[in-house]
């Protein structure tokens, strides 16, 4: 059964299939003022094609206030804090997701890693290409030299890679 987890600090959704992650998107996600809700909920309702163009090629709604997973007409928007509280992907992106998620498809809505199994109470982010320590540091309101003294494997601030998974300070 397909499960999907989106991790807001990192803005990243991740496609589980038998407790497995098939892949991981880059997402935008709420501003400030109108934030993604955080928690549990389930796929309710799912369109192709959806009348808004704002929306893209899909939408999948998980609350009753119309928060949902779609694509959008602003590829430049990935990564960001800019939606009303929705999750916005690329639309190729969306068109993969929606071909794999059925009406009642689990959401879970995470703040960040810490809480997930792994262990600790530590917050982890993994890296995206063309990131760097001072950008990742910066979101974290944390600094580099925090982040390279808990994280062995990165010797200095040019040492991280696409996929890593790093540390963040508390």
């Amino acid at each position: 059964m397909a499960k999907i987890l989106i991790i807001l600090n990192e803005r990243t959704l991740y496609l589980y299939q038998n407790n497995q992650v098939v892949r991981s998107f880059p997402v935008a996600i709420g501003k400030p003022s109108t934030p993604t809700p955080t928690g549990n909920f389930s796929i309710i309702n799912k369109l192709k094609n959806p009348y808004n163009k704002a929306l893209g090629t899909r939408w999948m709604q998980f609350t009753h206030q119309m928060h949902g997973i779609h694509g959008n007409n602003q590829p430049s928007s990935i990564g960001k804090a800019i939606s009303n509280g929705c999750v916005r992907m690329y639309n190729k992106d969306a068109e993969f997701l929606y071909d794999r998620v059925s009406i009642g498809t689990p959401v879970e809505i995470k703040q960040n890693r810490t809480g997930l199994g792994n262990g600790s109470n530590q917050s982890y982010y993994i890296v995206k290409a063309g990131d760097t320590l001072y950008q990742i540091a910066k979101k974290f309101n944390t600094t580099v030299e925090k982040i390279i003294k808990i994280n062995p494997n990165i010797k200095n601030k040019n040492s991280i890679y696409p996929g890593q998974r790093i540390k963040i300070p508390d």
